[in-house]
């Protein structure tokens, strides 16, 4: 019986420590700083490329006079109380800067230029332009509206963005010497404005999730100015920090499980198919005109059955299986390759680019940080080489950065963020 006490004592000391340990990696920490920023720039890129490619159709598409006109739309939207700043004014004008607005904040976000507000800018894009003409897309648009919901609670800025060199020069001048941030409290304002307009006006009077997200995110933004202004190392601002670090950990954890959530709902109503029992289900749309851009392409991939049913079968198997293999590092990272390669042969023989460039996107949240990172290492050092290759004497003048100095910065941008919070 004496023996027993002192093993139980320290499986219960173990078990605390765990728990410290895991309360406090949640909190000090800001993780998948990488995963983060590559989701950032896969769903900023899938919907900037779709704006650019859809630029001439974008009348027929959300145009307040395309074949979903504005008075169908409103009355839809008054059932549904969707979000879509679209439906404030029905003139060219306000629809014409709407989408150059999300193609502006598509394009700012994928170079990650303040990100904490072009997030926010990047959902509304989305939350307006899809919900002001539900029927159209191809299922990917799901995707790009559900992650840009969840990226604004990110912090996906941290690194491979412009937030971040920004970050590391001002941490290189000398305290007295650094100038005051006024890009920051200039868009605050100007945005807290339309804000408070379309608030004043009835506009945001629908579903109260996304008016409240941008209430919350635009006082947030007020008090960590603040806070980061009078008390720059002060407790309050760890106290923010922590509270950051904790809702960023939290929006990843949803965007996996949401992943997940996809994967899994996917395979298990394949499998109630009878199509997919039987092992014919990938041929009936590979012979459909609308997903043939290339006949000749589907025309072979459909000719021999074996190929059909192995396919057939291996999507099912895949895709239940996933969820499973997050517990085994090596089994995970194998099927998120076969997982993207099927997206990218779907995006080539079926034509569904964004819906596979979305998906991608989404599945990039589960890419090692190992391998992350020796991508970023690997295109900083492709940079170098196109810079060194551009007209010029190739000697280093004032200005011109060094090989040395870039493969430094290359370091430096790959490099882990500081801790920030308490270890509990």
């Amino acid at each position: 019986m004496n023996r027993l006490v002192p093993a139980a004592s320290r499986s219960l000391s173990r078990s605390v420590s765990q728990v410290s340990q895991g309360i406090g990696r949640v909190t000090e920490t800001a993780l998948g700083p990488y995963q983060t920023a590559v989701v950032r720039i896969g769903l900023s890129a899938t919907w900037l490329l779709f704006l650019l490619r859809e630029f001439p159709h974008r009348q027929e598409l959300y145009g307040p006079d395309g074949p979903w006109s504005w008075d169908l739309a409103q009355q839809l939207i008054a059932d549904n109380g969707a979000f879509t700043v679209l439906m404030w004014s029905g003139s060219q004008i306000w629809f014409e800067l709407v989408y150059v607005l999300a193609v502006l904040a598509g394009l700012l976000l994928l170079l990650g230029w303040r990100t904490r507000t072009l997030s926010v800018v990047f959902m509304v894009g989305v939350l307006s332009l899809q919900n002001r003409s539900i029927f159209v897309g191809d299922g990917g648009d799901n995707v790009l509206h559900l992650m840009s919901l969840y990226l604004v609670f990110t912090r996906c800025g941290q690194v491979w963005s412009l937030d971040a060199r920004r970050a590391r020069k001002a941490r290189a001048r000398v305290l007295f010497d650094a100038a005051p941030d006024r890009v920051g409290p200039v868009l605050w304002v100007v945005l807290g404005a339309f804000l408070v307009a379309g608030t004043a006006a009835g506009k945001l009077d629908g579903d109260p999730m996304v008016p409240a997200i941008l209430w919350g995110m635009w006082l947030a933004q007020a008090v960590w100015w603040a806070v980061a202004r009078r008390e720059p190392g002060g407790e309050p601002r760890m106290l923010l920090d922590i509270v950051g670090n904790v809702v960023h950990n939290a929006a990843l954890f949803v965007i996996m499980a949401e992943a997940c959530l996809i994967y899994a709902t996917a395979g298990w109503y394949k499998i109630q198919g009878t199509r997919w029992q039987d092992g014919t289900a990938v041929y009936y749309p590979l012979h459909l005109d609308y997903f043939s851009p290339w006949p000749a392409l589907s025309d072979l991939m459909s000719s021999s059955g074996t190929m059909v049913m192995l396919v057939t079968y291996g999507t099912v198997a895949v895709q239940v299986a996933f969820p499973f293999t997050l517990f085994n590092r090596r089994v995970k990272n194998v099927l998120l390759a076969v997982m993207m390669t099927e997206h990218a042969v779907i995006a080539v023989v079926l034509g569904l680019p964004f819906f596979s460039l979305a998906m991608i996107a989404a599945d990039a949240v589960f890419l090692p940080t190992s391998f992350l990172r020796r991508l970023g290492e690997g295109a900083a050092r492709a940079r170098v080489r196109l810079l060194a290759r551009l007209p010029g004497d190739g000697r280093f003048r004032p200005g011109r950065r060094t090989p040395e100095a870039a493969d430094e910065e290359a370091a430096d941008e790959t490099a882990q963020p500081p801790h920030v919070g308490f270890t509990a």
